[in-house]
């Protein structure tokens, strides 16, 4: 499947579904894990995915040109290397956020942000997978109303 041109309002649905899907995912679980309630978790993650929407749409634009100047197919290598880079990008980002909302310091908020990578890295090839997959069948849909009307 090759990259498309997408337009901001597309790229808008992606990051909000990407965020949400994990974010109910998530929130439960980090607060059982780190004892703490769900309206503070709740706070970072809000935190946390805005952060993560704006690098999910400046990242996926700039991995595209990639994908579109080197002819690149979506292939399992190309979307491990989409999921990590998206991934590390993160990792910068939202440490020092973690650091200062739980109140410790960067070595454990770098910690807590590796135990995210492991949800999120699979998480990030798979959600990507199947939102490429419906998009196709929904663009495809389309093209197809489009030629009966």
């Amino acid at each position: 499947m090759q990259a498309t041109d997408k337009k901001l309002g597309e790229r808008i649905l992606h990051a909000v579904l990407y965020e949400a899907c994990a974010m109910a995912l998530l929130v439960p679980l980090a607060a059982l894990v780190l004892r703490k309630n769900m309206l503070h978790m709740g706070a970072l993650a809000l935190m946390m995915s805005t952060a993560a929407m704006l690098w999910n749409m400046v990242f996926n634009a700039l991995f595209e040109r990639l994908e579109r100047r080197f002819c690149w197919q979506r292939t399992v290598a190309v979307r491990s290397l989409h999921a990590l880079g998206f991934e590390g990008g993160l990792v910068v980002l939202l440490v020092p956020l973690a650091a200062w909302w739980l109140d410790t310091g960067y070595w454990q908020a770098f910690l807590l942000d590796l135990g995210f990578f492991v949800f999120f890295l699979p998480y990030t090839y798979a959600f990507n997978w199947l939102y490429d997959h419906l998009r196709a069948r929904f663009v495809a849909r389309r093209a197809l109303s489009a030629v009966t009307e």
